[in-house]
């Protein structure tokens, strides 16, 4: 186990590599510039501005300036908040950001084991038809479209719930479910095939034929063997929230991670772009590690070797 997971961490650093190769050659190669005329600078000042930030040397050296000062810590001062270096605006943000994709992944895991196990049990009953058919929209639903659908009715048209900000449960509870819905759909879907495998083995019978108790063979024997593939996706849509929530943060004005993302792209922010790709790129790889480890905590035969 130990080796298995130091080579996982290992491999993390020529993962980091590639992703930081392709941003940075996409920054480059995308028309425009974070110093350019149009943005209201002479032709002085803007040279000026190049050389100091470096923007004036060849791309191989810029790429490698940048990765040595990387390695050290150092990612560089923002184009935007120029007294402010990249790694204080994650890290300003990052608590936000985390918040709100925890409590994403939270409603979607309950929301959707809790949906995809009634169906599988309930099979062709009016409670697997309806989780069908909150699993097929949800999973065709792209969260920007829940996002207004949820504003225009709780918002607009209820005037329950505030839309946007962030900090009062209030103001939490619409990113949370628009984020939430498209994941939750998915576990669905996963959870109910997953669930109708394990129902029609053979040790399932054999406990229902020794009169064990229908809770007992639920929580012992079908969810515990029928939640192993779902674990398989915990991991990448845990990321996926994390990562892929910079839209619902615009929508809502939530002051986190993926807004400032967001405003780089708009500003070419070259060391905030790179900068919050590698964050976003390193939660990935966690994620998927910290899955594959609970495998064997789920299920006792797998072994790393």
């Amino acid at each position: 186990m130990t080796s298995y997971i130091i080579r996982r961490i290992l491999w993390i650093i020529p993962v980091l590599l590639v992703i930081s190769l392709i941003t940075f050659i996409l920054m480059h190669v995308t028309p425009g510039g974070p110093f350019d005329t149009e943005k209201a600078h002479s032709a002085a000042v803007t040279a000026n501005l190049t050389h100091k930030y470096g923007l004036d040397k060849p791309l191989p050296v810029q790429y490698a300036l940048y990765i040595a000062h990387a390695l050290r810590g150092d990612f560089g001062i923002s184009y935007i908040y120029q007294d402010r270096t990249v790694q204080s605006i994650i890290l300003s943000g990052m608590p936000t950001t985390a918040r709100l994709a925890f409590l994403a992944f939270v409603v979607a895991v309950i929301l959707g084991v809790s949906l995809g196990t009634i169906s599988a049990l309930r099979q062709n009953s009016w409670a697997d038809y309806l989780s069908l058919a909150f699993a097929t929209a949800g999973a065709s639903t792209p969260n920007f479209v829940w996002a207004m659908i949820l504003i225009v009715f709780f918002s607009l048209t209820l005037h329950w719930l505030p839309t946007g900000g962030w900090g009062t449960p209030k103001q939490m509870i619409l990113p949370v479910l628009a984020l939430a819905f498209t994941p939750a759909a998915y576990v669905a879907r996963i959870t109910r095939a997953s669930i109708l495998e394990v129902v029609r083995q053979d040790y399932v019978r054999t406990a229902r034929a020794k009169g064990v108790g229908a809770r007992l063979i639920v929580f012992r024997h079908i969810l515990r063997n029928g939640l192993i593939p779902v674990i398989t996706v915990l991991g990448p849509i845990f990321a996926g929230l994390f990562s892929g929530s910079f839209i619902i943060e615009s929508i809502f004005s939530i002051p986190g991670t993926g807004r400032l993302f967001v405003q780089a792209i708009s500003a070419r922010d070259y060391p905030l772009i790179m900068g919050t790709t590698l964050f976003y790129a390193l939660i990935i790889v966690l994620a998927n590690l910290v899955v594959d480890l609970l495998y064997a905590v789920v299920d006792p035969r797998i072994r790393y070797t």
